[in-house]
């Protein structure tokens, strides 16, 4: 099956359906690349998609464990390049609203570190992920 409908909406603009959901995602050409800036990019879309799949699993783990992960909270930021242009790293933070014991901890930042999105990118690209703890 397939997973998206992407149509060209003109000035630098797509729109993606998700055929399941269909749920829509707009993108926009950044600022800095021709465009409006008005939406997501789609270098945008990969940086938020390694965030989003980090939590993602991170939430499968802490189930499957028992670790209480609710309240967690993430940012990225995308560093480009040129030449080609490209992302050229990632920096990740995400925030945890409590302490856990080291066990827990290691087995937070393994998965997060191996999450399918992260083992998909480029070996080239940096991917600097920060582990923030409360509590």
């Amino acid at each position: 099956m397939k997973t998206a409908y992407i149509k060209y909406l003109g000035e630098l603009r797509t729109a993606a359906t998700h055929i399941r959901s269909g749920t829509e995602i707009i993108t926009d050409a950044p600022l800095d690349n021709h465009g409006k800036g008005a939406a997501f990019s789609p270098t945008d879309l990969v940086s938020s998609a390694l965030v989003s799949c980090m939590m993602t699993v991170i939430g499968i783990m802490a189930d499957a464990h028992g670790i209480d992960v609710s309240g967690m909270e993430g940012e990225s930021f995308k560093i480009m390049g040129t030449n080609p242009r490209r992302i050229t790293g990632i920096e990740v933070e995400l925030r945890f609203p409590r302490a856990y014991t080291e066990h827990n901890r290691v087995l937070i930042e393994r998965t997060a570190r191996t999450c399918p999105v992260a083992m998909s990118l480029h070996p080239d690209l940096q991917q600097t992920i920060t582990f923030v703890y409360r509590g």
